[in-house]
């Protein structure tokens, strides 16, 4: 099964690749078992002598469901560490200049980390660290205009999460290939338009999706669904890791997935209410 998350796209363990590398299993007939990645094959005669044991490969720690959560726990953490450290010890006259440099370093650092095969968690933290910048200033704006909508936008966004997650255990959704591709081409179509746009309001001629007229209340829709449809992926990828047992380090592939999503779902979210408040 293929991601078309760019963070999870690029690891073997997460783009359907993992099955052809670690081994797919399998359920023979009979009530035989199986073999899958890292077991232990069954001893094939009963002299010791000729047993064969698992290499060092196969010893290695395995991603889990803990793990990815503690993974993701320490990387929201962060997040929100610094988001709190930005907006209480950030000068007011700073606070702009910090909401494009922090946007722009977490950009940067989320690209090269989505297109990085060997995942680096201190980068992940780095990343965590530079979102948390951009939070904690841009946060600090929006409250300072619309008193409140902070704490509304994070309540919803662990809403979203709760209830995405909720939806995706108890009605078993199932990600298709059809809607792997609809969601890669909704979400490049989303982010051309994005950048389109802010490179012409640099210019004077904005369009308007990153405003706060009709246009961006749209934008914000559209993000908004965009983001839970991708909670979504990160859930089934997530799923499949642990399912085929990829290494341990990859918890932190995820964490990084999960809270870029989830950070997403955030921003837009922040101005959807910011725009319904203005109203």
């Amino acid at each position: 099964m293929q991601s078309q998350n760019p963070i999870l796209n690029n690891s073997s363990t997460f783009n359907g690749r993992a099955a052809a590398n670690v081994g797919q299993q399998s359920y023979p007939a009979g009530g035989q078992g199986y073999q899958g990645y890292g077991q232990t094959p069954p001893p094939q005669d009963t002299d010791p002598s000729t047993w064969q044991y698992p290499t060092e490969p196969s010893l290695q720690e395995r991603m889990t469901i803990d793990s990815v959560v503690s993974r993701t726990a320490m990387t929201l953490g962060l997040v929100i560490l610094t988001a709190a450290l930005t907006w209480v010890f950030l000068p007011d006259e700073y606070v702009g200049t910090a909401w494009i440099g922090g946007a722009l370093a977490g950009v940067g650092l989320g690209l090269f980390l989505s297109f990085k095969r060997v995942v680096s968690p201190p980068l992940v933290m780095l990343y965590a660290v530079a979102q948390g910048f951009f939070l904690g200033a841009a946060s600090e704006a929006f409250e300072t205009m619309y008193p409140g909508v902070v704490a509304q936008a994070v309540m919803g966004t662990v809403a979203a999460f709760v209830a995405t997650l909720a939806a995706y255990k108890f009605f078993n959704i199932q990600v298709t290939s059809k809607m792997r591709k609809i969601g890669m081409i909704a979400g490049m179509g989303f982010l051309v338009v994005t950048l389109l746009d802010f490179v012409l309001y640099q210019f004077g001629a904005s369009i308007g999706f990153n405003e706060f007229g009709p246009l961006g209340l749209i934008m914000s829709i559209v993000g908004l669904g965009l983001g839970i449809f991708f909670l979504i992926l990160d859930f089934d990828l997530v799923e499949q890791g642990v399912a085929v047992g990829a290494p341990e380090a990859e918890s932190w592939r995820a964490a990084f997935a999960l809270t870029a999503t989830l950070i997403f779902i955030y921003i837009n979210l922040l101005r959807l209410l910011a725009i319904l408040r203005g109203e």
